[in-house]
C-alpha cells in the first residue's frame, strides 16, 4: 500500500473537488492508488467525473489584513481555475470570508481554515462549477507589520523591527515589484552562488577564452556581487528611488527589516500546455471506432 501522504490527498482534492477527509479514505480504501481511488469515487456516485489535468486550479486571488494595531497579518492564496471566476463576486466573497475567518481565530496553518471553510467552499464549486482550493497562508506577526497587495494577483507582508506602517507599505510594494529571493545577502546559499556561476562561465565562454585565471576569477566575482545585489532586498534599489538602496532607506528611518513574505497567484503550480491539435485528432480518432 502506498504511503497517504499529504500531497496526494491534496491532488485528489483538486481533481475531483471533494472535502479532504473523504478524498483521505478513498485513497486508504484505494491503497493509495490515486486512479483507483477516483475510479471507486466514480462508481459510488460521489463524483461524476475527476477534473482533467488541464482544469488544475492555478488561477484565484490573494487576500491580505492587518490588524489595527499593525502587529499582526494574514496573507492568504484562493486558487480558481480561470481568471474569470476570480473576478467575480461570488468568488471574491469566499476569499473575503476565508481571509476573515483565518484573521478571527488567528490560525498559523492553512488545514484548519480549509476545514472551516470546507462547507462554503464545497457550495461555492456546485454554483460555479470550477474547482476552488485555499492553497496556503501565514500568519505574521511584529514590531511593524504591513503590507501591499497588487490587484489581486501579489501579496506582500513585510514586518521591520522600527519604522512606521507606511515604511513598511513601501518595502512591501518594493517587494511586489522585484521580488528578491533573499532578505540579507548572508542568506544566499552556497549551491545558488556556484549555480550563478557556473551559468555566468557558460554564458561568457567566448569572452573567458585564453584569459589567465586571476582575470577570469576577478569577471565571476563582478557577476556575484550583482547577483547577491539582486538576489537580496537589502540590496537593491528602492524602486521609488533608485538612488537609495532598500536596507539604507529602512536604516535611514531608524529600523531593520526582520522578514517579508511574497505570495503570487500560481505561484510552484505546473500548468499544463493545452495541444488542440492533439485533442482533435483524439477527438476524431474516436469518432472513427
Amino acid at each position: 500500500m502506498a504511503e497517504i501522504t499529504a500531497a496526494l490527498v491534496k491532488e485528489l482534492r483538486e481533481r475531483t473537488g471533494e472535502g479532504m477527509m473523504d478524498c483521505k479514505k478513498a485513497l486508504t480504501k484505494a491503497g493509495g492508488d490515486i486512479e483507483k481511488a477516483i475510479d471507486d469515487m466514480r462508481a459510488s456516485g460521489a463524483i461524476k467525473a475527476a477534473k482533467k489535468a488541464g482544469n488544475i486550479a492555478a488561477e484565484g486571488a490573494i487576500g491580505v489584513k492587518v490588524s489595527e494595531d499593525g502587529k499582526r497579518a494574514i496573507i492568504i492564496e484562493v486558487n480558481s481555475q480561470t481568471d474569470f471566476l476570480a473576478l467575480q463576486d461570488d468568488f471574491k466573497n469566499f476569499v473575503t470570508a476565508s481571509l476573515e475567518k483565518a484573521f478571527a481565530d488567528n490560525v498559523s496553518d492553512v488545514a484548519p481554515l480549509i476545514e472551516a471553510q470546507e462547507t462554503a467552499r464545497t457550495a461555492l464549486v456546485a454554483k460555479v462549477g470550477e474547482n476552488v482550493n485555499i492553497r496556503r497562508l501565514a500568519n505574521i506577526e511584529g514590531d511593524v507589520v504591513n503590507a501591499y497587495l497588487h490587484g489581486n494577483k501579489i501579496g506582500v507582508v513585510v514586518v521591520l523591527k522600527g519604522g512606521d506602517a507606511e515604511l513598511a507599505k513601501d518595502i512591501a510594494m518594493h517587494v511586489a515589484a522585484s521580488n528578491p529571493e533573499f532578505l540579507l545577502p548572508s542568506e544566499v546559499s552556497a549551491e545558488a552562488i556556484e549555480r550563478e556561476k557556473g551559468v555566468f562561465l557558460q554564458l561568457n565562454e567566448d569572452k573567458i577564452k585564453g584569459k589567465p585565471a586571476e582575470i577570469v576569477e576577478k569577471m565571476v566575482g563582478g557577476r556575484i556581487t550583482k547577483f547577491l545585489a539582486e538576489a537580496s532586498l537589502v540590496e537593491q534599489a528602492f524602486v521609488k528611488n533608485p538612488e537609495i538602496k532598500v536596507g539604507d532607506l529602512a536604516k535611514k528611518a531608524g529600523a531593520e527589516i526582520v522578514s517579508f513574505t511574497y505570495f503570487k497567484v500560481g505561484e510552484g503550480i505546473e500548468k499544463p500546455v493545452d495541444n488542440f491539435a492533439e485533442e482533435v485528432a483524439a477527438q476524431v480518432a474516436a469518432s472513427k471506432q
